[in-house]
């Protein structure tokens, strides 16, 4: 036997179909009267009720906050080597931060732990960030 051979034991049951003369007639199952026993949408679409609860606001939106990324020192210390560049598109390449709609994302470096590799910053740090990078001989250029 293969895998096109096989077959369910049971076959598939059919939908009943009310409505249409012999057994089921009349209401057909739908009560008497009433929104529910008319023809047609019986509810309201519920996307239209969704738009009607958004707030009407005019004028162009676009949203200033963009989410920036934190990455702390010790990520940066055991992933990069002495005198690497680390920037948003190095962070990408070692799997430290991901894409975020296929653009590199906005990173601030934060200080947490401790670095001793000289390595040069080219992103947004913290200013406990910048004193360990230059106390361990890298530099810091924003840009």
């Amino acid at each position: 036997m293969q895998i096109h051979e096989i077959q369910p034991n049971n076959k598939p049951q059919k939908k009943k179909r009310i409505g249409r003369g012999g057994k089921r007639g009349t209401y057909s199952g739908r009560g008497i009267k009433g929104q529910k026993a008319r023809a047609g949408r019986k509810m309201p679409p519920a996307i239209r009720e969704l738009i009607k609860r958004y707030p009407k606001l005019r004028g162009y939106k676009f949203s200033a906050l963009k989410s920036v990324l934190s990455v702390n020192l010790d990520a940066i210390e055991k992933n990069f080597k002495e005198g690497e560049e680390v920037t948003s598109a190095a962070l990408v390449d070692k799997g430290v931060v991901r894409r975020e709609k296929g653009k590199n994302p906005l990173v601030k470096v934060l200080g947490r732990g401790e670095i001793k590799k000289a390595v040069t910053v080219s992103c947004a740090t913290s200013k406990s960030a910048k004193e360990k990078i230059e106390a361990a001989g890298g530099k810091v250029t924003e840009k």
